[in-house]
């Protein structure tokens, strides 16, 4: 099977996938699994299962992305960070996914279990930095190592420090990156003028967050630093208190953000499912009624 950077770079029209994150309960089994059924008609070109803060849900991780390359034919990605974890935990975790044949993995430095504004504490055993978990996945084997880009910026660096450390992603191997959600299309196009301007070169796929409810929005931008446009603001506070009519706003929202970014050249669309699949459908079928 193809790595997702060659379908990136190969591909002749845009690149659409799916992130899904590991559950802890039944019921959450049971969402995850019936989104994976309801999205894999849609032929994703790559879906990826995130790792979580401070690696907590690293087994659950593992479990759920070889799950996932088992019953489907679908394109996997497995997330790894080095957060709270030695050197060796790391190895393991890398090698797992080499067992299960699954060759693509995205590498993370990861969040404390505070939150992206915990200072972030180097394990004793461990690695500083996501250039450093990039090399050492790539001393494990033949991976295709995918990495994150921040168009809002990372809170603990300026805009210049974060285009030379996803330079130096790259140069330790990094072949395809995958941005933070965001939501003003403007951010995601300085993001990648900057790095072109410093020598990146792979693909960066701009990461899109359906809104299915306001109080979803707020604990992500919380979270991740996200800026939230007046105009993205005042359309769902207009919208009633109806769960179907914030996932029906939120969509078109997405939407029309989608259109901008493939009109502005991204290489693809990478959606942060939230285990559900609604509103990521609806916004795929609007974009096709609108000819993308």
């Amino acid at each position: 099977m193809t790595t997702v950077a060659q379908v990136l770079n190969q591909s002749n029209g845009p690149t659409y996938s799916f992130e899904f994150f590991p559950p802890k309960t039944e019921q959450g089994t049971s969402n995850l699994m019936q989104a994976v059924e309801e999205l894999e008609p849609l032929k994703p070109d790559f879906v990826s299962v995130t790792y979580g803060a401070s690696g907590t849900n690293r087994d659950r991780t593992l479990g759920v992305t070889v799950e996932l390359a088992k019953r489907s034919n679908l394109r996997v990605i497995g997330h790894i960070t080095c957060t709270a974890q030695s050197v060796d935990e790391v190895k393991r975790a890398i090698d797992a996914y080499g067992e299960a044949g699954i060759r693509n993995i995205l590498a993370i430095r990861g969040d404390m279990s505070g939150g992206p504004r915990v200072a972030w504490e180097k394990h004793p055993q461990g690695l500083e930095n996501a250039t450093e978990l990039v090399e050492l996945i790539k001393s494990r084997g033949d991976f295709c190592v995918g990495v994150g880009a921040f168009p809002d910026g990372h809170l603990t660096s300026d805009f210049e420090l974060d285009a030379q450390i996803l330079l130096a992603k790259q140069q330790a191997g990094a072949e395809f990156a995958v941005t933070q959600l965001f939501f003003e299309p403007k951010h995601y196009f300085d993001l990648v003028e900057r790095v072109r301007n410093v020598g990146v070169t792979m693909p960066i796929v701009p990461g899109i967050m359906p809104v299915s409810s306001v109080k979803q929005l707020g604990k992500f931008v919380e979270l991740s630093g996200a800026d939230i446009p007046a105009r993205v603001a005042e359309t769902l506070l207009r919208v009633p208190d109806d769960p179907m009519m914030v996932r029906v706003a939120g969509s078109v929202i997405a939407s029309d953000l989608c259109k901008e970014m493939l009109t502005g050249g991204a290489p693809g669309l990478h959606f942060y499912t939230q285990n559900r699949s609604v509103a990521t459908r609806e916004i795929l079928a609007m974009l096709r009624a609108r000819g993308y």
